[in-house]
């Protein structure tokens, strides 16, 4: 039995656990979702041994990797279906704010209440810290930063006015728009940044080569066949990328840049 996971976020799950299934034909094996936990959970039976796929943000991939020493193999990314991403592995960090107040661009945030997701995250968190380090912005620049713990938490700080703005996914807020009617009109997108490589499905240390290499090809292939379009057509995903891990070099160098960039204000400060 072949046990996969994702790390992304919950909204992703319903794509996942279809696309999975069709893997699981595709190669010929029992496979399973874990899809009962938390996404730390997840990641902590990932890095144990008890789950041997899981699509990771691009940074936890890099810094399991490099920093824990985790014998990992990066499979395959997504590739979006909207136009937006040119039929490449990428996606966006979008800066959302609410739709009636008066922020026009990244500038403007300068003070402003700021949520992220989580510390771990590349789209909400890490590529904010890349963006400041290469302004010059070390410190402060936002007044108050909230931990939300999710992108769609961080949403509905948004939403309450309990903050004024986040680095969302795109994936993630194309796929909340989709699923609430009305978010379109109760926020707004002031400036996007990236992109960046999209988060990689990842092999754990010690799965049996040839199944990681049809697994591959099963992905890759996906999208050629009647059965896996149609399963791609509900997902938002127009096809599967083989990635390697020097795709990821980008990552690291905006990590290494990052590197000691706070959102907020140190502790104690005024």
């Amino acid at each position: 039995m072949l046990t996969f996971t994702s790390c992304q976020a919950p909204n992703a799950d319903p794509a996942c656990r279809s696309v999975i299934a069709w893997l699981g034909r595709a190669i010929g094996q029992p496979v399973t979702f874990d899809e009962f936990h938390p996404w730390q959970e997840r990641a902590r039976r990932f890095d144990e041994g008890a789950v041997d796929v899981a699509w990771q943000c691009g940074a936890w991939y890099v810094t399991r990797k490099d920093t824990l020493g985790l014998a990992l193999t990066p499979l395959v990314a997504p590739v979006m279906a909207h136009p937006r991403y040119r039929n490449r592995p990428v996606y966006f960090s979008d800066i959302v704010v609410r739709r009636d107040a008066p922020f026009t661009d990244f500038a403007s945030l300068r003070g402003a209440v700021w949520a992220f997701n989580e510390p771990d995250s590349h789209s909400g968190y890490h590529v904010v810290r890349h963006y400041l380090a290469s302004l010059g912005e070390r410190a402060g620049y936002f007044d108050r930063v909230i931990e939300a713990g999710s992108h769609q938490a961080a949403l509905a700080l948004i939403l309450k006015g309990s903050a004024d703005a986040a680095a969302i996914d795109s994936t993630v807020l194309e796929t909340e728009l989709a699923l609430q009617p009305g978010l379109g009109d109760a926020v707004r997108i002031v400036t996007t940044l990236g992109p960046s490589p999209m988060p990689p499905w990842v092999a754990r240390g010690g799965l049996d080569p040839g199944v990681s290499q049809a697994l591959r090809q099963a992905f890759t292939e996906m999208h050629l066949t009647g059965d896996g379009r149609a399963v791609l057509a509900l997902t938002g995903w127009e096809s599967f990328a083989p990635v390697a891990d020097a795709d990821y070099d980008p990552l690291r160098s905006m990590l290494r840049l990052a590197e000691g960039t706070r959102l907020g204000r140190a502790p104690g400060s005024a």
